[in-house]
């Protein structure tokens, strides 16, 4: 017996430390989560300058040599002037620009290129730079890469901002997505809600029990549908359906959301609220469309509570013996 309560409490213990620490673990990775993406909003995404060669295999940065360098080359951050050099074929590449120290993590025109050595610059979007120098074929071409600072984007920006860009202008408004997505729930719940709450009615009340038994099982099925087959229905039936019916140059509107929406709440909403009708108290009254004996009993097919009955309008009850 004493061995055995020994056991017991080494094994609460050893139980109690493994949950222990899986929360620990748990809350060490949602703080890292939490730390990295909240980052962005605070400061800047880089403390400097930086260069990021490609299919260059030496090259010299303000005198500092680098030989099949594959990740950030950083730049102080008080260097104005950089100096690139690396060889070619027949002689080597000069890459000069200039750096506005001030300017960094505010304005994507803080670097200017005073010499490229036959590159070809180019902005595919704010804040980066590409110089490239052709080869032979485009895939032997050689990059360099020049990445400034983003400045940190604000919070209000990133919930009220209503452009939503992040190549090429790094905008990050999310307004339109969440008012979209409050409005299609909106509707969903406007158009699915009534509907699945008269159908689970309907087949609370009104059904026979072996013909509602067999249309809960169909309302069952269809709440087991993943939510990717509704939005490929939705995709291919509901959003052409709204563009011819109303005429409009794309069906891809609110209205096709909710729609889908609606469609997908509603074997779940059929399935609670039937359960919830189908589950009385006793002593309640089921429903009856109104109709109400002599005592405000209401009177209907299901069984009376308490082996009451139903009076008619003499005060008799009917099919008691």
């Amino acid at each position: 017996m004493v061995n055995r309560k020994h056991a017991d409490l080494l094994f609460r213990r050893l139980i109690g430390g493994v949950a222990l620490i899986s929360i620990l673990a748990l809350g060490a990775i949602l703080l890292f989560v939490f730390v990295q993406g909240a980052a962005p909003f605070f400061v800047p995404s880089s403390p400097a300058l930086r260069l990021v060669p490609q299919r260059i295999g030496e090259l010299t940065v303000n005198g500092t040599a680098y030989r099949d360098h594959s990740s950030f080359i950083d730049i102080p951050a008080n260097v104005s002037s950089v100096v690139v050099d690396f060889p070619a074929d027949d002689a080597s590449e000069v890459l000069e620009l200039n750096v506005d120290p001030a300017a960094l993590g505010k304005n994507p025109d803080a670097v200017t290129f005073i010499r490229t050595a036959g590159g070809e610059v180019s902005s595919p979007e704010s804040y980066a730079y590409t110089v490239r120098w052709p080869g032979i074929t485009a895939a032997l071409d050689r990059k360099l890469h020049v990445i400034l600072p983003e400045p940190p984007y604000g919070p209000g920006r990133f919930l009220f901002g209503l452009e939503w860009k992040p190549a090429k202008t790094k905008l990050f408004g999310i307004f339109p997505m969440i008012a979209g997505t409050i409005l299609a729930s909106l509707g969903a719940i406007i158009l699915g809600v009534p509907l699945a709450l008269f159908c689970s009615l309907f087949m609370a009340e009104f059904l026979p029990v072996r013909f509602a038994a067999a249309v809960r099982s169909g309302v069952e099925l269809l709440a087991g549908i993943p939510s990717v087959v509704y939005g490929f229905f939705g995709l291919m039936v509901i959003v052409p359906a709204v563009k011819n019916v109303f005429r409009v140059p794309s069906g891809n509107t609110l209205l096709s959301a909710s729609l889908v929406l609606a469609l997908m709440i509603l074997p779940t909403v059929i399935a609670v609220a039937e359960t919830s009708l189908r589950v009385r108290r006793p002593g309640s009254k089921p429903f009856t469309g109104g109709k109400q004996d002599a005592d405000g009993l209401a009177c209907g097919s299901a069984p009376r509570p308490f082996g009451r009955h139903c009076r008619d309008h003499s005060g008799n009850f009917p099919g008691r013996g």
